[in-house]
């Protein structure tokens, strides 16, 4: 038996077909007869000499040695995706992630207005929620991402630096005529949560020496600053929000600001992107254009510990 690799489009039919528990599903996937599928299952069968599949009644089962062999597979064709999916970058596409509240309150417009600059300004943004925020280059399709972190990124990457989290309390609207909150108001507002763990809340209140004085017990949980807001602009309770996120809205009379301290929490925001990745100068016009667009913003008036 010939220990070279079997072909690929025979690897790429087993994978559908153990995909699909279906030949006809996989030959209509690939945009082939089912005749063929079958074929090319016999050359891997061939090629490995023993059986991929077997059947139960309608039922189409791997064998034992296809379990074996799917998931080295699969991983290839996702390794093979990746390696493709990295020259895209040259057709004119940056790809990028980033955190879903960072892009909802400030990362969208500004793509919208850096697209609207230039031919060839084209940038395809993936929200995600992440409870630490991560990027894997060699792992997932993206270009570039706008993380949240202390600054500690690989040698490999290019980071650029476009400001700090600045944690600060929301509220509705209808609070905008109060005066300036003091201990006894706080204390009997309802907290809401923009994190699983209370973090943010808890970094406000150590900051403000006010650990002792406000208890985190109780009040709504959120998974995202967004959804933390979102709560509060409805008069559901204060949240936790950054200064830079919730500016506009706050310029805008939709979000109160009833504590105006804003507590540095000691992470920031960056765009990173690999050394060696193609569009370089398109990653360098996009970092340069969102530094620019934080220097432009017109931030509420508040007190801001570092």
């Amino acid at each position: 038996m010939s220990r070279s690799l079997p072909p690929l489009y025979a690897l790429r039919a087993f994978e559908a077909a153990a995909r699909h528990s279906s030949f006809t599903r996989a030959a209509e996937e690939l945009s082939i007869t089912q005749s063929a599928v079958s074929r090319h299952i016999r050359t891997l069968e061939d090629h490995f000499a023993c059986r991929l599949f077997q059947r139960n009644g309608r039922n189409l089962q791997l064998t034992e040695a296809a379990r074996l062999l799917l998931p080295g597979v699969r991983e290839g064709f996702s390794a093979l995706e990746r390696a493709c999916s990295i020259l895209r970058a040259e057709e004119g596409i940056l790809r990028m992630k980033a955190p879903s509240t960072l892009t909802m309150r400030w990362l969208l417009a500004r793509l919208s207005r850096f697209r609207h600059l230039q031919v060839g300004n084209e940038v395809q943004l993936t929200s995600a929620w992440m409870d630490v925020d991560s990027v894997d280059f060699t792992q997932e399709p993206f270009d570039c991402a706008v993380l949240l972190s202390r600054g500690h990124f690989p040698p490999d990457w290019e980071a650029t630096y476009l400001f700090p989290e600045l944690l600060i309390p929301v509220g509705a609207s209808t609070l905008l005529q109060d005066p300036p909150w003091d201990v006894a108001r706080l204390a009997s507002a309802e907290l809401l949560h923009p994190t699983p763990d209370r973090r943010d809340w808890r970094n406000w209140l150590q900051r403000m020496g006010l650990s002792e004085q406000i208890s985190l017990k109780g009040g709504q949980v959120f998974d995202t600053l967004e959804l933390g807001m979102i709560a509060a602009a409805r008069g559901y309770g204060v949240s936790m929000g950054d200064l830079l996120m919730v500016a506009e809205d706050v310029a805008q009379g939709r979000l109160s600001l009833p504590w105006r301290t804003a507590v540095a929490s000691g992470e920031n925001y960056y765009l990173v992107w690999p050394k060696t990745r193609p569009g370089g100068e398109r990653l360098r016009r996009l970092s340069e254009f969102l530094q620019g667009e934080v220097c432009a913003m017109d931030l509420p008036k508040v007190e801001i510990l570092t």
